[in-house]
């Protein structure tokens, strides 16, 4: 992209706007501000021109700065409430020591745009400079109400340091892994951790790049408060009704729960036959050992269960693994007295069984040893043994909902 024939047409640069739509309302919310340019009666993307290395800062805050005036021109005319996203690159953040743009957003301020309305959508992935600084300026903007948003995920490693150091109002999640395998395998155990992360700090979820049906179910099951991407509508030139999905999104998150409803029903139905079958056969064999109990467990269970063990309430294992390899059953006597006290939540299914006294089925998680995603039915024996059964991922393949 030519730089300066840019910069010598600077009439044909104009923003797009991309609606943001919340799961709350099911209308818009936010609008994300993207460059674009007019050359030759085609529309074309400034993204090209301002992830260039090649083109000085102050030629990229030159046409970011006219994008920004123009956009928040328009921004004047929306409702109050409704949040205008303007992406920043820790470079051109700091161009100026980042005071030329703030007395841009200050001269709006003093027009009537309040500055909790701006959303600074942010990426310091490639920063060569300062980072203390540049986490001083972030500072420095939030004490006139500017929002903070992070950046999509990517693999760096210092991403969810940076998360942490920051504590941005608003997360963004980039939807394009779900289309690759590759990537998806993982990306539910990602986004698990990034969602109590957001917790923590008090952060909203965005999940952008919304491009089919699916997306949008994924997103809205993993906590999306704001939602997205081309399914839901690309970006224009102009503003669009807000109430423009309202119908649709309300039917597709009745959809949505219909579904997650028969899922939990399936949990529960499934919880309540493990309860009632394991129960008998722990009462039957309340006198005898752990080998006996097994066995037991085994004829019930052969195509349900892959391990079988029994554990103190302070996660001491007591028993033999029971494990089902391709050869069948074989007893791995080596996890005696092993503890699994620091596994998440396990302490605490302890209390909750130890309080029921009934057995719990956990959320599904991937196995450490297997690798495979599983499910664990716990059930409390008596005061002080608690048995643990570990579910075959081929029994929860062949009974879908539990998936």
């Amino acid at each position: 992209m030519d730089a300066l024939e840019i910069l010598s047409d600077l009439e044909n640069v104009f923003p797009y706007f991309q609606p943001i739509f919340s799961a709350d309302e099911q209308r818009v919310i936010a609008y994300e501000v993207l460059g674009r340019y007019q050359s030759d009666g085609d529309v074309i993307s400034l993204g090209p021109f301002f992830h260039d290395d090649q083109i000085p800062d102050e030629y990229k805050y030159e046409v970011d700065v006219l994008l920004v005036k123009k956009a928040l021109e328009r921004a004047m005319d929306l409702d109050e409430d409704v949040l205008v996203f303007l992406n920043r690159n820790a470079d051109l953040l700091m161009y100026g020591h980042g005071e030329p743009f703030l007395q841009e957003l200050l001269t709006f301020e003093r027009g009537g745009l309040s500055l909790k309305r701006i959303v600074l959508e942010i990426s310091d992935r490639n920063y060569q400079g300062d980072l203390d600084q540049f986490d001083h300026l972030i500072q420095y903007y939030r004490t006139y109400g500017i929002k903070i948003a992070i950046a999509s995920i990517g693999s760096e490693s210092h991403y969810f340091e940076r998360i942490g150091e920051l504590e941005p109002d608003i997360i963004k999640i980039n939807l394009q892994a779900l289309k690759s395998t590759a990537t998806g395998l993982n990306f539910n155990d990602v986004l698990f951790s990034l969602s109590l992360l957001a917790r923590k700090i008090g952060a909203t979820l965005l999940f952008e790049n919304i491009e089919m049906s699916y997306q949008l179910q994924f997103a809205w099951k993993n906590g999306g408060h704001y939602y997205q991407g081309f399914y839901l509508h690309s970006p224009a030139a102009e503003f669009i009704d807000r109430d423009l999905l309202n119908f649709r999104l309300k039917e597709k998150f009745h959809d949505f729960i219909t579904y997650e409803k028969k899922k939990l029903e399936a949990v529960l139905t499934t919880a309540e036959y493990f309860q009632a079958t394991v129960q008998e056969i722990v009462v039957r064999n309340k006198k005898v050992g752990y080998e006996t109990l097994f066995e037991s467990l085994i004829k019930e269970m052969d195509k349900i269960a892959f391990r079988m063990y029994v554990c103190d309430e302070d996660g001491f294992q007591k028993s033999a693994n029971i494990f089902k390899g391709e050869n069948g059953w074989n007893i791995q006597s080596d996890y005696i007295n092993k503890n699994w006290s620091w596994r998440p939540y396990f302490l605490e299914n302890i209390i909750k069984m130890r309080h029921d006294q009934r057995g719990r089925l956990s959320d599904l998680y991937c196995d450490i040893e297997t690798g495979e995603t599983i499910r664990t039915y716990s059930f409390p024996m008596n005061g002080n043994e608690y048995l643990f059964i570990d579910i075959a991922y081929q029994y929860l393949f062949e009974h879908d909902q539990l998936l």
